[in-house]
C-alpha cells in the first residue's frame, strides 16, 4: 500500500525531482533493534470483521525463520535476485524526502500505528506542523466511534466503520481511580467526564495525548449539556468546551488560556427553564453549537465566536421519543423512535430552513421494522455527525446500527465482544470523532 501511494505521488513529481539526480536523499536509518526499544510504540491489532481487537503493546521481534524449499523455489520463478533487491535499495535511498509526509498522511489510521514502530523520525510526526498540515489537505473519512461498555465502566470500546472492526483501547494516562463518560467531540478530540468528581478530561483516543481542564466553581448536575468546538482546522487547532445548566448559567472554557470563563447567564428573551441532559449531545456548525431541550420544545445555540445566545421553539413530530440533534453539511437532522400503537421505527427529519419545522426525509427500511414489532424499544444516538451509530435495546434485543445521512445506507454494526471471549458487550454511552494523528489534547 505504501508503494502504490509513493508511486502515485512520485509519478506528480516527475517534473521537479528525479529518483536518480535528486538534491536531496533519504538515507535510510540504522536497524530498528539499534535504536527503539522493542516494546516502545503503540499497535493496533486488527481482527476480522465482527471480532474484537485491542490497543496491545508490539511483540519481541523475532529472527526471520528459514524458508522453505517452497518458499525458495518461488523466488527463482519470480526472477528475483539479491541484485535486484539491491538495486531497489538504491531506488530507495534516493527517494526524495518530500514526499514521505504527503504519503504517510494518506495511508489508513490503522497502518500508521505500525510504521511509528520504524525509526525514531517517522514517529516524530504525530508533533510535526508540516505533518498537520499534510494530514488536514486529506479529506475527512467517516468518524469513528469511542463508546462505553456495561461491562468495562472505564475501558473503552471503539469501532471503525469504514473496516467495521472495534478495537477496545485503554487510555493509561488515565487516573486509574476514575469514572468517565464521553459526552463530547471536536475533530479528533474526545471531551471526557468524570462522573463523581465532576472534572472534564480531553484526550485524542488514537495517540492517548490527555490533559485534564481545570476545576470549576460550580458543580454540572445532571440536568446539564456539553458542547465543544474546534477555533481552526481539525488537526491541532484549539477548541472551547461550553457547559450549559437548565437554568441558563453556562461557563466556556478556552484551551488557548487553560482557563474557564463566567459570562453572564442567558439573555431574558431565553425560555427557561431548559430541559437538557448529557446524553442529547450537542452538534457543532462553523462556531455555533446547537443543544436540543423540551419544554419548550427546540433548539437553542450559541455563537462562541461573537457571544450570542438564539431560541427556537420548534414542536416535535408526533408520538416521537429518544430523539437527539444530527448535523451532516450544515444541515440540523432529528434522528428518534417514531412508535404508534405496537409499531415502531426509526425515523430521520431535517430541520427546514424557511419554515423552521421538521420534514421527514428518511426512516429505517420496514423489514427491519418488523424486529421492533410489539416490543418497548429504547435507542440512544452514540453519534451524531454525518455517519449516526444507534444503539436499540430491549428485554429481548440488543442491537447497534449505522446510518449514513448523504447516502442514506442502513448498517448492522457487528457484535462488540469482549477482548478474547464470545460474551457480547452491552454499550451504554459513546460519541463520534474524526480520527485525528495529530490532534493534541
Amino acid at each position: 500500500m505504501l508503494i502504490t501511494h509513493l508511486h502515485h505521488f512520485s509519478h506528480s513529481h516527475s517534473h521537479s525531482h528525479s529518483l536518480s539526480s535528486s538534491s536531496s536523499s533519504f538515507t535510510p536509518h540504522p536497524p530498528l533493534s539499534q535504536q527503539l526499544p522493542r516494546w516502545s510504540f503503540f499497535e493496533i491489532d486488527g481482527m476480522a470483521a465482527g471480532k474484537s481487537g485491542s490497543f496491545r503493546m508490539m511483540e519481541p521481534l523475532k529472527q526471520p525463520s528459514k524458508k522453505s524449499r517452497r518458499d525458495r523455489s518461488r523466488g527463482k520463478s519470480s526472477g528475483r535476485s539479491s541484485r535486484d533487491e539491491a538495486m531497489e535499495q538504491q531506488i530507495w535511498k534516493n527517494l526524495p524526502e518530500d514526499l514521505f509526509e504527503p504519503v504517510i498522511a494518506r495511508l489508513p489510521i490503522t497502518t500508521f500505528f505500525r510504521f511509528r514502530s520504524v525509526c525514531h523520525r517517522w514517529n516524530s510526526l504525530l508533533t510535526s506542523e508540516s505533518f498537520s498540515q499534510h494530514c488536514a489537505q486529506v479529506p475527512q473519512a467517516n468518524p469513528w466511534f469511542y463508546t462505553v461498555t456495561h461491562e468495562h465502566a472505564n475501558s473503552g470500546a471503539m469501532y471503525d466503520p469504514s473496516m467495521k472492526k472495534w478495537y477496545h483501547p485503554t487510555i493509561s494516562t488515565l487516573p486509574s481511580d476514575v469514572i468517565v463518560l464521553p459526552v463530547a467531540s471536536a475533530g479528533g478530540l474526545v471531551c471526557f467526564l468524570d462522573i463523581y468528581r465532576q472534572n472534564f478530561y480531553v484526550c485524542n483516543p488514537l495517540t492517548q495525548s490527555l490533559k485534564e481542564i481545570p476545576a470549576r466553581s460550580v458543580r454540572v448536575g445532571a440536568r446539564a449539556a456539553v458542547g465543544m468546538t474546534l477555533n481552526g482546522n481539525p488537526t491541532g487547532a484549539s477548541y472551547k468546551i461550553l457547559l450549559v445548566g437548565c437554568d441558563g448559567e453556562y461557563e466556556l472554557y478556552d484551551s488557548v488560556t487553560n482557563s474557564w470563563s463566567h459570562p453572564e447567564n442567558m439573555p431574558a428573551d431565553i425560555k427557561l427553564p431548559l430541559s437538557l441532559n448529557f446524553r442529547s449531545q450537542a452538534i457543532s456548525i462553523d462556531s455555533t453549537l446547537y443543544f436540543m431541550h423540551s419544554d419548550p420544545e427546540g433548539i437553542v445555540s450559541y455563537d462562541v465566536a461573537n457571544g450570542v445566545w438564539t431560541q427556537y421553539i420548534i414542536p416535535a413530530p408526533l408520538h416521537l421519543t429518544d430523539h437527539t440533534l444530527a448535523e451532516c453539511d450544515g444541515r440540523i437532522l432529528l434522528v428518534g423512535l417514531l412508535t404508534k400503537n405496537a409499531a415502531t421505527c426509526i425515523c430521520i427529519w431535517e430541520l427546514q430552513k424557511m419554515t423552521f419545522l421538521w420534514k421527514e426525509v428518511d426512516r429505517m427500511p420496514n423489514v427491519w421494522c418488523l424486529d421492533f414489532y410489539g416490543k418497548h424499544v429504547r435507542m440512544t444516538c452514540l453519534g451524531n455527525k454525518g455517519l449516526l451509530m444507534l444503539s436499540l435495546r430491549s428485554r429481548q434485543m440488543n442491537q447497534l446500527v449505522t446510518y449514513n445521512i448523504a447516502s442514506r445506507d442502513w448498517v448492522k454494526v457487528p457484535g462488540c465482544m469482549v477482548p478474547h471471549g464470545r460474551k457480547r458487550q452491552w454499550i451504554a454511552h459513546g460519541t463520534s470523532f474524526h480520527p485525528c494523528l495529530t490532534a493534541m489534547a
